[in-house]
C-alpha cells in the first residue's frame, strides 16, 4: 500500500454513508419503533443511535486537543427524535473525514490523550480512529438487527468500500453530494 491514510479516509466515508443510510432507514419507522425496547446491548435503536454519537464526540474531541472526556455521556439520549440526531451526526461524520482527508503518514503516530473517569488514556491517532471506527460499525450492525423487529426492512450497510460495489452506492453519494472517485482515492 502506497498510502498508509488511505484506509481511514475509506472508514470514515464509509461511516458516513452507512450512517445516513441507516438514518433515511430509521426515519421510515412507524410510531413507537424508534423508541421501542428490544433486545440489544443498549435497550432501543434510538438509545443506540445517540451512544455512536456521544462516542464521536468524545474521541474526535480528544483527536482535537479537548478534554470533554466522560461529560460526553453526562446525557445518554441527547435526542430523543431522529430528526435532531441525524444534523449533528452528519457534522460528527463530516469532521471524521475531514480529519481523515487532511492527514499525513506521520500523523497517524501522534499522541491522542483521551480523557477518562480518572485517568488521561495515551494512544496513537491510528488506533484511536480505527477504534472509533470499529466501535460505530459495531453499534450500527445493532442497530441492523433491530431495526428485524420492526416494519422496516435492514438496509445493507456494507457496500461503501469495494470498487465493484460502486451501482449500489450511487444514491447514496448523490444524496452526499457526492461522486464514486471520492470513495475510492
Amino acid at each position: 500500500m502506497t498510502d498508509p491514510c488511505r484506509p481511514y479516509r475509506q472508514m470514515a466515508r464509509n461511516a458516513a454513508l452507512a450512517n445516513a443510510r441507516l438514518h433515511r432507514a430509521c426515519a421510515r419507522l412507524g410510531p413507537g419503533e424508534w423508541e421501542a425496547a428490544r433486545v440489544s446491548f443498549f435497550p432501543s435503536i434510538r438509545a443506540t443511535l445517540n451512544h455512536i454519537l456521544i462516542i464521536d464526540r468524545f474521541y474526535l474531541d480528544a483527536v482535537a486537543g479537548g478534554t470533554l472526556g466522560p461529560a460526553a455521556w453526562a446525557d445518554p439520549v441527547p435526542f430523543a427524535e431522529l430528526a435532531g440526531l441525524v444534523p449533528v451526526q452528519a457534522a460528527l461524520d463530516a469532521q471524521a473525514m475531514a480529519l481523515c482527508e487532511a492527514m499525513q503518514p506521520a500523523d497517524l503516530d501522534r499522541v491522542v490523550r483521551i480523557h477518562r473517569e480518572s485517568r488521561v488514556q495515551v494512544e496513537t491517532l491510528a488506533d484511536t480512529l480505527m477504534h472509533l471506527f470499529l466501535h460505530d460499525q459495531h453499534h450500527r450492525g445493532q442497530v441492523h438487527a433491530m431495526l428485524s423487529g420492526t416494519s422496516v426492512a435492514p438496509p445493507q450497510l456494507d457496500e461503501f468500500i469495494m470498487a465493484d460495489d460502486a451501482a449500489a452506492r450511487v444514491g447514496d453519494l448523490s444524496a452526499l453530494g457526492r461522486e464514486e472517485p471520492w470513495v475510492m482515492r
